[in-house]
């Protein structure tokens, strides 16, 4: 398969925000609490990184996510967690290699990720509660350099271009 094979297959579009490209679903049939609204207790979608759109840029959301890995070139993701602390994972097959299958970002955790190599990477994440633009959050670089002034320039390359000179609102 070719990334332009999985993207019609799968009927992928451009992630509005983040970057690569994704398909919503899944939406859950029950219904939970979040921040004063009701929201589906998960949601579910498709997401593919390509060799021209390498990046789903540095973000955050409000509710915890599940990464599993489905094939092609693995992903690193970089983490920031609430004290600063930067953690990084590989999403792939190559467990003697340090790659894991699945991962979880919890709510509030800022993270990116990136197309190690290769041409493309699958992976399906699982929203809980469900994804909801209202609680995503892409990142600035001043909002970064401001919150974490010891990491800016170690993660500068996954702030979404047009946000690198955003004055924050």
């Amino acid at each position: 398969m070719t990334k332009n094979n999985i993207i019609d297959t799968l009927g992928l579009i451009p992630h509005p925000n983040e970057g690569g490209y994704f398909r919503r679903t899944f939406e859950s049939k029950h219904v939970t609490k979040m921040a004063g609204s009701h929201r589906k207790l998960a949601s579910s979608i498709y997401y593919l990184l390509t060799d021209d759109n390498r990046y789903s840029y540095l973000h955050r959301n409000k509710s915890d996510i599940v990464h599993c890995y489905h094939c092609g070139s693995p992903i690193r993701y970089t983490i920031i967690v609430a004290s600063g602390h930067i953690e990084q994972h590989v999403l792939g097959t190559n467990l003697s290699q340090g790659e894991i299958p699945q991962l979880i970002v919890a709510g509030g955790d800022w993270k990116a990720s990136e197309l190690v190599s290769g041409e493309y990477g699958l992976i399906s994440e699982v929203v809980i509660p469900e994804f909801d633009y209202e609680d995503n959050e892409i990142a600035t670089a001043r909002q970064i350099s401001t919150l974490f002034p010891e990491l800016a320039n170690n993660i500068l390359r996954y702030i979404k271009p047009e946000n690198i000179a955003t004055t924050d609102h």
